[in-house]
């Protein structure tokens, strides 16, 4: 049996582009292994980052710290108490839903003061958003459209991909593919 001429190139093409979807999204860990602390430069640590849509920030942190989604008024005044998202569990995914300046302090008093906000601009990307989103806790929301994910401390990185093969599969199927194109 032999496949069309032009089939199994084309389906060939089309796995790559499957394996190359699922890493369009990134997954940023604030302030690198310093993780979400007072002293940090966050400022400059999102200086030459490219945020989009369908990325996520990873927040490690230890016990007396929040994160929190707040308001450019809030952040510029580290005012607490008005977050539109808030976690404490130690280890806080952000996925990053929207476009715009999103904002994040920590919500103890005097630690956004000592440099615990960081301003993020999100700019429209891939459309392809994070899923399967799962919560182990309960973070307070108020109608904003970003979620709030806490993950075990051993960091459980999502994928964009929606309904996507995995890689594994994908190479798989690719490396099936490219078996019958050398039959052909």
């Amino acid at each position: 049996m032999k496949m069309a001429g032009v089939g199994a190139p084309v389906v060939c093409v089309a796995l790559v582009i499957c394996m190359v979807v699922p890493s369009l999204a990134t997954v940023y860990t604030v302030g690198d292994s310093s993780g979400w602390t007072m002293g940090a430069d966050y400022s400059t640590w999102t200086s030459g980052k490219t945020f989009k849509v369908g990325d996520s920030l990873v927040f490690n942190y230890g016990s007396g710290h929040t994160v929190d989604e707040v308001s450019a008024s809030d952040y510029n005044t580290c005012t607490t108490g008005n977050a539109l998202t808030t976690d404490s569990s130690g280890a806080t995914t952000i996925a990053l839903k929207t476009a715009g300046t999103h904002y994040f302090i920590c919500g103890v008093i005097g630690h956004c003061g000592n440099g615990m906000k960081i301003a993020v601009t999100v700019t429209a990307g891939s459309p392809t958003a994070p899923s399967g989103s799962t919560s182990s806790g309960n973070p307070t929301t108020s109608g904003h459209n970003t979620t709030t994910t806490n993950t075990p401390s051993s960091n459980v990185t999502e994928s964009s991909s929606g309904g996507a093969f995995s890689p594994l599969v994908t190479l798989v199927i690719t490396f099936v593919a490219f078996f019958l194109l050398i039959l052909s």
